[in-house]
This record gives structure tokens, C-alpha cells and sequence, in this order.
């Protein structure tokens, strides 16, 4: 009888374990769809497997370590908002500037200034320039829009 009574104690931490993974998952997953992103987008962001994804989806594992930090990189977010350590209402920042810690926060909340920043990464100055004088001509001519 005391065999049966350890291994469900040991079923129930298990359960509770993949409870947990499964928890921090749906907290990743609202960050990850507030970027309009899709699992596969960050795996190729972050180049971590996708599997990895799935079996944290399903409970099974969860990454670790090194894996964490990437993932919370490529969503803008700390390791321990990632995992649903720290409440989603405390604004932290890690500027001294409050306009850089304000643009900054609307690039993460914007996906579509978020596109523009990410092509701005992977330009050369000549393209951005380029980009730029378009963009204030366009904003010359179309103060409102």
C-alpha cells in the first residue's frame, strides 16, 4: 500500500509539473501573439528547435537556461515576465532616457513599427538613409497621414 501511495504522489508532482510548463507556455504564447508571431517565428528568431516549442505546448518539457534568455530576447520581455514570475501591469525599464524608454515600449507593442525596426537591423546606412528621407517627404506632403 505504501508503494501505491508513493508512485501517486509521484504521478501528482509529475502532473503538476506539466501543469506548471503548460502555464508558462500560454504566458509566452500571449507575448509571442501580441508580436503577431507564430512559434516557428521566434525558433527561427531565437534558432531553437522547433520541437522544443511543441513540447512545451504540450507539457511535456519546457526550455531552459540559455534557451529562455533567447526567447525572452526575441520577445522584448525579461526571463522572469516570460515565465509569469513578475506581474504584466509592472512597467520596467532599463532606460535612463524616458523618450527611449517610451519608443522603445511602442516598437514592442507595435508589430508594425517592430517590422520596421527589425528591416532596420539587417540594412546598410545608405538603405536606412534612403528610408528615412522617404519617410519625411512622405510626412511633408501627408502631415495627417
Amino acid at each position: 500500500m505504501k508503494e501505491l501511495n508513493v508512485e501517486i504522489e509521484i504521478q501528482n508532482a509529475d502532473l503538476k509539473a506539466a501543469e506548471e510548463r503548460i502555464r508558462q507556455y500560454m504566458n509566452y504564447a500571449e507575448y509571442r501573439n501580441a508580436l503577431g508571431k507564430k512559434d516557428a517565428n521566434i525558433a527561427k528568431e531565437t534558432g531553437i528547435n522547433r520541437s522544443t516549442f511543441s513540447d512545451w505546448k504540450s507539457g511535456r518539457s519546457a526550455p531552459k537556461g540559455e534557451k529562455l534568455k533567447k526567447i525572452a530576447y526575441a520577445l522584448g520581455i525579461t526571463v522572469e515576465t516570460l515565465l509569469g514570475e513578475e506581474p504584466k501591469e509592472e512597467k520596467q525599464t532599463w532606460y535612463t532616457n524616458d523618450e527611449t524608454a517610451k519608443i522603445a515600449q511602442e516598437v514592442f507593442e507595435n508589430p508594425k513599427l517592430r517590422v520596421l525596426f527589425d528591416a532596420a537591423r539587417d540594412s546598410s546606412p545608405e538603405d536606412i538613409q534612403m528610408a528615412v528621407d522617404l519617410l519625411s517627404r512622405f510626412k511633408r506632403t501627408n502631415p495627417n497621414g
